[in-house]
């Protein structure tokens, strides 16, 4: 893919501007499953080269959480295509898409467990999935703490 640029500098402040780590959707998140008992580590990278962080990890069970934002990952329920400068917003959707998917093959290669959350997603909803994959993982042995 070409490398298409920001319709601005303006734009590309903004851009820079919106969080990647502690979006609403992600404490909200943390903060059912650690009222859980559930206890994680935070943005670890699980690859290198290319570098690929998770934002939440259980890392005996194996498990990665990933909580993606509907517009920067091309959520299907919720995907919309900007109109002003719509090449640059078509790639970089399209591009953290294929990324995405990419981190998902690479880490299942390895034995890991992916969890992807959208953010219009109900956390508690999300919460009960990840405790219940967390509880099966654990109690078929597939605590892989070294």
């Amino acid at each position: 893919m070409s490398r298409v640029s920001p319709s601005s500098h303006e734009a590309s402040r903004r851009m820079a501007r919106v969080r990647q780590k502690g979006t609403r959707a992600e404490l909200n998140l943390r903060r059912i499953l650690h009222a859980r008992g559930l206890r994680y580590r935070l943005h670890v990278p699980l690859l290198t080269k290319p570098r690929r962080v998770a934002d939440i990890v259980f890392p005996s069970a194996r498990i990665a959480v990933f909580v993606d934002g509907c517009f920067w990952h091309g959520c299907p329920e919720h995907v919309s295509w900007p109109k002003s400068n719509a090449v640059f917003w078509r790639e970089k959707i399209e591009t953290n898409r294929f990324r995405d998917a990419d981190t998902d093959q690479r880490l299942n290669a390895l034995g890991w467990k992916i969890v992807r959350i959208w953010e219009h997603e109900d956390a508690c909803d999300a919460a009960n999935r990840i405790a219940e994959l967390v509880d099966a993982r654990r109690k078929n042995g597939t605590d892989l703490c070294r």
